[in-house]
Order: C-alpha cells, then structure tokens, then sequence
C-alpha cells in the first residue's frame, strides 16, 4: 500500500465511530505492534489505539482529525500536519505528527505533538 493510502485509512480510522470498522482502518494502516504517543496517552498495538481513539471520540463528541498535509518521508521516516475540528465546524487545535513505518509499508509508530512549537526566548 502507498503511504498516500496508508495515511488516508489510518486518517479514516480517527474518524469512524464503530469499533470494528476503524479496527479494519487500523489493520490496514497500522502494524501489528505499532506504538502510537501524544501529550494526552500512549497506545501499544492495534486495539489500544483503537480504544483511545474512541476515548477522544467520547471527550469530543461529532469532532473530527483532518489531514492538512501530504506526508515528507525519507528512509523509513514521515511527518505530517493534521488539524482537530470540532462538531461546529471550528479548528480546536493543529498539530504535527512524526512516525516510522514498517518493512510492509504501515505505521509502525506515530509521536504526535499539539500546536506550533513554543517561541524561542534566548
């Protein structure tokens, strides 16, 4: 699977309400293993990150993550920008996550980090 593809599901996968649809979104975009961080929590595998991903559906009810950005990659390494939109519409925050893949083309860890980087004071 391109990583254009991988990143569209694993996108998907934040959005979708039922469990067993956004674990197939995982299964496709995510490695069996996978590690996923941001300031809020940590998940180790598929259905971890499943189930937190239904935890920030819960706090943020009708809220969805839409992609901003294409992937840049190099070697086994990306980034891209994504944004948290509220159920009126209006952007909560933005933010940037940093990953790996695997040898088969899917996640094998996102680190994900809210908002611009603080300002430099020295």
């Amino acid at each position: 699977m391109e990583l254009k593809q991988v990143l569209a599901s694993y996108g998907a996968a934040w959005n979708e309400t039922d469990l067993s649809k956004r674990i197939g979104f995982l299964e496709s975009s995510w490695s069996d293993g996978g590690r996923y961080m941001d300031p809020a929590g940590t998940a180790q595998g598929r259905d971890q990150l499943a189930n937190y991903i239904g935890e920030f559906q819960a706090r943020m009810p009708g809220a969805r993550i839409e992609l901003t950005s294409d992937a840049s990659q190099h070697n086994a390494r990306i980034y891209f920008k994504w944004r948290l939109v509220t159920a009126d519409g209006n952007t909560a925050i933005d933010g940037v996550d940093f990953g790996t893949l695997s040898d088969d083309g899917r996640l094998r860890e996102i680190v994900g980090f809210f908002g611009a980087p603080p300002e430099r004071t020295g």
